[in-house]
Order: structure tokens, then C-alpha cells, then sequence
């Protein structure tokens, strides 16, 4: 049996107990438990390549978050190619771009999501310097302000391997995660994408292995949490 699953499905919030919903709440549970010395609070979501389901696990990650009883904020920083807004039903007109290159205060592109204790900013209109944006002091004391309001902040980023987005924002969160999609990214292309991250020292919390298919499970999506080396 095959269980097919919607692009901008929030499975752990239609399908709370199904075995994909508990694999986010343990990666959720591997997270916390990363680092005994640092707060995990800014956790950046990227993938090697397109279409590995990153912005699938961002989602429903922060969801698991949220069910926890956590206050959390998904903030889609994927300014190239944005799709979180589609996950929660919003508009995509203004969000994170809007704040960062009109200066204006944060709070007015925050809007709260059908789910208790999770907020989103989406990416708002695709600029022409992404990067530059992600880049920018403003973009620092964005994180900064909205780390002191919320207990967990989950960031998607564009693919590490297509642009420099995600390795620039890796500098200013407490840790990434990556998603890789069995089958799809071969292993020297994985690793160069870990390296790259590696190369700005960022504090790289683990893997998700997607779409791996286990025998006598009708589970579409199988998640991996463990060191990357």
C-alpha cells in the first residue's frame, strides 16, 4: 500500500498519529537533545538540491513544535523561490522583504497561523539581492528580536548547493538541519552541500533522510536524525 501525501500537506497536523507525524516529533525530541550546552532556538531548514522536501519538513516540524505546547515562529527565507505561505493558507504579498527593505517594524508582517502557538512570516515579494538581504544587519536584528519573543524559530532556506542563502543564514542560527531525499541526491553532491555549511562553521545538527522507503510500512516518508559524519 502506498500512502500518497499532499505537497502542502501539514501531515502532523491532519494525520497527528500516523508513523510520518511521529517521525517529526522525533526529530523535534533529537533536536532539543543536540546540544546539553546551547539552547537550540534558531534552526535553519535547507537541502542540498530543489525538491528534496525541506520546506515539507520546516513546516511540519514547526508544527510539532507548536503541539508541544511551544511558542513558535516559521520564518521562510527562501527568498528565490518561497512556498511556506502555501503550507498555512496565507498570502505571500508582504512578509520578511517587506520588513527588511521598507525598515519597518516586524510585528506587522508576523500573522498567526489555525494552529495554536505558531506564528509566520512569510517571504513577501522576491527581491533582486536576496542575499544581500539575508545578509544585512537588519536581517540580524530580526533574528535577534524575534529569539527574545519566541521559545523555537524555524527558518527555510533555499538549497545549499544552488545559491550562498543558506550558508549566509547558517551564521546567525544555533543550528541546521538538512534534508536529503533518498534516491534522488547522490552522496559526493550531499557532502559537498554539508561541506559548504561546514565551511562557514555552522553547527550542523544532524540529517533528514526523506522519501526512504521501508519494507512492510505504509509510511511515504522515512526520517533519519544522526551525526553527518
Amino acid at each position: 500500500m502506498r500512502t500518497l501525501i499532499n505537497k502542502h500537506q501539514l501531515i502532523t497536523e491532519t494525520h497527528p498519529k500516523s508513523q510520518v507525524s511521529e517521525a517529526y516529533r522525533t526529530l523535534r525530541t533529537n533536536i532539543q537533545f543536540s546540544s546539553i550546552d546551547r539552547i537550540m532556538k534558531t534552526i535553519l531548514i535547507t537541502s542540498a538540491q530543489p525538491g528534496e522536501g525541506k520546506s515539507t519538513t520546516a513546516a511540519n516540524l514547526s508544527v510539532a513544535y507548536a503541539q508541544e505546547g511551544k511558542k513558535v515562529l516559521i520564518v521562510d527565507a527562501d527568498l528565490r523561490k518561497p512556498t511556506i505561505h502555501h503550507y498555512f493558507g496565507k498570502s505571500n504579498r508582504y512578509g520578511l522583504t517587506s520588513a527588511l527593505v521598507n525598515r519597518t517594524q516586524f510585528d506587522e508582517f508576523i500573522s498567526e497561523t489555525s494552529i495554536e502557538n505558531l506564528s509566520l512570516i512569510t517571504s513577501g515579494p522576491i527581491p533582486p539581492n536576496p542575499s544581500e538581504l539575508l545578509m544585512s544587519q537588519k536581517m540580524t536584528a530580526f533574528l535577534e528580536e524575534m529569539a527574545a519573543r519566541f521559545d523555537v524559530i524555524i527558518i527555510d532556506s533555499p538549497p545549499t548547493l544552488a545559491v550562498a542563502d543558506a550558508q549566509i543564514l547558517a551564521t546567525k542560527c544555533d543550528g541546521v538541519v538538512m534534508v536529503i531525499s533518498d534516491g534522488k541526491v547522490k552522496r559526493d553532491m550531499a557532502r559537498k552541500a554539508i561541506h559548504n555549511l561546514e565551511r562557514v562553521q555552522a553547527k550542523i545538527l544532524g540529517v533528514v533522510l526523506n522519501n526512504k522507503r521501508q519494507k512492510k510500512s505504509d509510511a511515504a516518508y522515512y526520517y533519519y536524525y544522526g551525526h553527518t559524519e
